[in-house]
């Protein structure tokens, strides 16, 4: 009776060295595995009612791509069918000849006809198939690419605040993988309707040949559908318990092999002790797999014997009808091939339902997305920005992210004219990034106003202002690509000569870095790719600089550069040519915010303001702030006292220390 449960997902047995380790099996919380039990979900009868609506979607989107591809794919396989039909029909003409009467040579004269009819039948089915597959071919590359490109379009445009919102993010990433499933539905479905057609055309003829063997079919195809159904889920439940182990195992080889690992993997003999518990984690796979093998094979044994014995019951009645004069000997032939025929297309069919299932929950997904992307994109659309503009102003502005009960802002005010340099600190967690990414549009406050020039940002075209926008962060994307793409992505559709970026490279004091390159600008920036360079972090910041004065340098209208702790990965004497060239970017038309927990770096700001748990704590120049005494006294103070001419050497603690 266990085997004729409903398979279903059990906790897979865990071995000393994976709960030690892991604390138990390792499974991946992934996009691709939102949906990991699906197959599990279905009967052989929602199977087949859920059908005809995973086709219809399957065919809206083939037919946005290229319509004729998607009806000379529907006419091939209706083609198919009919060519099916008809060699059951020859089948039978060629049976009835060779029964009838008559010497063998006659009754061979007699079949010929229809055995030349059914070789043409065979030419015309290969001719179809390959243009099926053909056409289908054309189309999945087709929908993959529309499917894509929908994604990556309504991914783009969302607000950054979709962007960081972990329901959102979850949803993007299941989405991601959408238009590939999107792509393997259009065979999946070409399989799927010839399995559907060539059962339907099965049952038509044998509903010619004699109307009793249409239950005898069902007989048959019945059980082989449910073993089908079981087998594929059991071979399902295997996988998912299986992998837990040798993705564990596989996990382990990485690491001995990782260059990251490398250095202790050595020194603290790491090696042997990983490499004896991957040999636990195989061994306790290997069981896995045989103990599940033989589950399955006890499934499918069943499910053979109920074939077998419902195949046994449907020759009997044949027998009977043959024997009581109901039905020749020529079509009963034909009905054991065609009964044959229909159960094989029936088992194709639930292995292709079953795909079908679970792929197009992967399709809703990406479908869902588009329609939640669209509901949070950036408008398109407001005022434009004037030319000039004398100051970006906030006034009580407070930003709640969608994911925290707190505030991350609470009523920030503070303004930034035109040709200053604003300083902005605190301690970690205060409210800074919230704040920068605020002022330059990402976000959209929750409450107050943010406005450039006397224009609320929620009035004017946030693309257009994003033009006047420049960044550098410590963490800024580190493009794959050439040394010299790095540099123009920061404006990526100016064009540019070499003497223009080498401005842009000698502003960054990069330009004895480019010298090491092998390829100078042209040097690709990954080390994954071969021949290609691998950069350290504060040669990656000073890239950076170059790309933002790339950036900055091109505007003539009043525009904003924030630089978000831009010498964390330099030495000091970099850092200070960091900072100098810093001081140079701002300038009449230009407003600079800088974030940073390197105080000699911004106490020479126009205005220095401190946030403290999202609120404006003070704010004034480093004179100023110095006198006041208060949290920005303190914390230039301690870092001051690092650099202290005379320190205080710590004690070194004495054995008799160590051991009390």
């Amino acid at each position: 009776m266990r085997l004729l449960r409903r398979p279903r997902v059990e906790e897979p047995k865990v071995s000393r060295s994976e709960q030690e380790l892991f604390g138990g099996p390792l499974r991946y919380d992934m996009g691709w595995t939102e949906h990991e039990h699906a197959r599990l979900e279905l009967t052989l009868w929602s199977a087949l009612r859920s059908m005809p609506r995973q086709v219809w979607g399957t065919l809206r989107r083939a037919w946005r791509a290229d319509r004729g591809a998607l009806l000379s794919v529907g006419a091939c396989e209706i083609g198919q069918g009919i060519v099916a039909a008809v060699n059951l029909l020859v089948l039978n003409a060629v049976m009835h000849a060779l029964l009838g009467a008559g010497s063998p040579a006659d009754r061979l004269d007699a079949a010929l006809p229809a055995m030349l009819v059914g070789a043409g039948a065979a030419v015309v089915n290969s001719g179809l198939a390959s243009w099926s597959t053909s056409r289908a071919g054309r189309l999945e590359p087709l929908v993959e690419r529309i499917a894509t490109t929908e994604y990556l379009d309504a991914a783009q445009a969302v607000e950054l605040e979709a962007i960081e919102d972990p329901a959102f993010r979850r949803l993007l990433d299941v989405a991601y993988y959408g238009p590939t499933y999107a792509r393997r539905m259009i065979s999946t479905c070409v399989a799927g309707l010839n399995s559907m057609i060539g059962l339907i055309s099965t049952a038509g003829i044998l509903l010619v040949l004699h109307w009793a063997l249409i239950p005898m079919l069902l007989l048959i195809v019945a059980p082989r559908g449910w073993g089908a159904m079981r087998v594929a889920q059991r071979r399902y439940v295997s996988v998912l318990n299986w992998v837990e182990h040798l993705r564990a195992s596989r996990l382990i080889g990485n690491l001995l092999t990782e260059r990251s690992a490398a250095q202790e993997v050595r020194l603290h003999g790491v090696g042997p002790y990983l490499l004896a518990r991957y040999r636990d984690m195989a061994e306790n796979a290997e069981e896995e797999q045989q103990r599940l093998a033989n589950g399955k094979a006890a499934t499918e044994l069943l499910a053979q014997a109920m074939s077998g014995i419902a195949t046994a019951a449907t020759y009997a009645v044949m027998f009977w009808l043959v024997t009581g004069g109901q039905m020749s000997l020529a079509v009963a032939g034909t009905a054991v091939f065609a009964i044959r025929s229909g159960s094989a297309s029936l088992g194709a069919l639930v292995m292709n339902v079953n795909d079908l299932h679970e792929e197009s929950l992967y399709v809703q997904d990406h479908e869902r997305f588009l329609v939640e992307a669209a509901r949070r994109t950036i408008p398109d659309g407001g005022d434009d920005l004037p030319e000039r503009v004398d100051a970006i102003v906030l006034e009580q502005v407070g930003y709640r992210y969608p994911d925290r009960d707190e505030p991350a802002l609470d009523k920030v005010s503070l303004t930034l004219p035109m040709g200053s340099v604003t300083a902005v600190v605190g301690d970690n967690g205060a409210g800074k990034s919230t704040l920068v990414k605020i002022i330059s549009g990402l976000l959209v406050p929750t409450t107050g106003s943010v406005s450039w020039g006397g224009s609320p940002v929620t009035q004017l075209n946030r693309f257009k202002l994003f033009e006047r926008v420049g960044q550098l962060t410590q963490d800024f994307q580190r493009w794959p690509m050439t040394a010299s793409m790095n540099i123009r992505i920061g404006r990526p559709h100016r064009p540019s000569t070499d003497e223009e970026l080498n401005s842009s490279v000698r502003f960054a004091g990069a330009a004895s870095l480019l010298d090491k390159l092998p390829e100078g600008l042209n040097t690709l920036l990954a080390r994954m790719f071969r021949g290609a360079t691998e950069l350290s972090g504060g040669e990656w910041q000073k890239v950076g600089l170059a790309r933002s004065h790339w950036r900055t340098e091109t505007s003539t209208a009043d525009s904003l550069l924030i630089v978000d702790e831009p010498t964390s990965a330099l030495d000091p004497e970099a850092e200070i040519r960091t900072f100098d060239r810093i001081r140079e970017l701002a300038a009449p038309h230009r407003a600079v915010v800088l974030v940073t927990h390197r105080m000699s770096g911004v106490r020479w700001a126009d205005q220095i303001y401190v946030l403290n748990n999202g609120h404006v704590a003070e704010h004034g120049t480093h004179d100023e702030l110095i006198e006041a005494n208060k949290q920005y006294a303190s914390m230039f103070r301690a870092q001051a006292a690092q650099y202290a001419p005379v320190l205080p050497r710590p004690a070194r603690p004495t054995a008799a220390s160590e051991s009390a």
